[in-house]
């Protein structure tokens, strides 16, 4: 029998067995044909696989096997984590809510099905953490919009973008505006991001210089805020820009959590007390098969 069709029917299979919420393809495999009930999405992996190229050089006798066992392992673990984020971000866009996840990794000489529970996907973590200070309905919502940055910027042009949730009297005392504010004395229904009519808006304001501010429920108090933080003793990643370091800082000092957004590389990552909870470098949605 066909390799790929024992892989695919494998992967239902075990799915089938599970009670998995969705079955998630990395790569070129074909499902169809296969009865099952669990919903199949694809989601693409990196033009040109580093497995693909290590196999062909260990045909051709370059290298040796111990260097190759080691590249082959930090390729699987890097499409390992790209998959579980690709789950993750079908989490926050509602495709699927709980249980596990069947992964399969397609690359030209080798394949693997993995079982990812989403209970125990860092992203999600993060989330259920933001979620003891913010509602789960906000912070799922900034995620969204997030995304949509992330993916798409704004009238073709890359855009980033930081928005600070929570606590928010405090983090307006240790903020001011850089320019007008273009949600004061906007009606509540006007600044509830949790109104998808409002997202538009929201996406149009993030070309501003400055942060987003939200309260816990989801109010959009301020655009266009700069914050006044001390981020001298703030320990993120080497290299990021003002809009990083303040977020994380803020969130030290305040009961706040903080999305950003990279404007150059569309690179989404959660702060909280401080820290770097999740960072997630690709974001594209996937596609579902059935």
């Amino acid at each position: 029998m066909d390799r790929a069709r024992v892989i695919a029917e494998n992967a239902a299979r075990i799915a089938e067995e599970l009670g998995a919420s969705a079955i998630m393809v990395a790569g070129d495999l074909n499902f169809e044909g296969i009865r099952t009930e669990v919903p199949i999405f694809y989601t693409s992996i990196r033009p040109k696989s580093l497995i693909d190229h290590l196999v062909s050089v260990a045909k051709e006798g370059k290298g040796n096997v111990k260097e190759l066992m080691g590249q082959l392992s930090q390729e699987a673990s890097g499409n390992v984590e790209h998959l579980q984020n690709a789950a993750a971000i079908e989490y926050v866009l509602g495709e699927f809510d709980s249980g596990v996840v069947v992964g399969v990794i397609e690359a030209k000489d080798s394949s693997s099905i993995i079982v990812h529970s989403l209970a125990e996907n860092p992203m999600i973590k993060a989330m259920k953490e933001c979620e003891e200070r913010v509602r789960p309905e906000v912070v799922n919502a900034v995620l969204k919009i997030a995304f949509d940055i992330a993916i798409a910027g704004r009238e073709g042009k890359k855009v980033g973008a930081a928005f600070v949730i929570g606590d928010s009297e405090e983090v307006m005392k240790r903020s001011h505006q850089m320019i007008l504010n273009p949600y004061a004395g906007q009606a509540e229904a006007d600044r509830n991001i949790l109104d998808r009519k409002n997202w538009e808006s929201v996406k149009e304001f993030a070309q501003l210089d400055g942060i987003f501010l939200l309260d816990e429920v989801g109010m959009i108090h301020a655009a266009g805020r700069y914050l006044d933080v001390d981020a001298k003793s703030v320990d993120i990643e080497k290299g990021l820009g003002g809009r990083h370091v303040s977020a994380a800082a803020i969130t030290r000092d305040t009961v706040a959590i903080a999305v950003t957004v990279s404007e150059s590389g569309g690179v989404l990552r959660i702060y909280k007390d401080g820290k770097e909870r999740i960072c997630i470098e690709s974001i594209i949605p996937c596609t579902r098969y059935i």
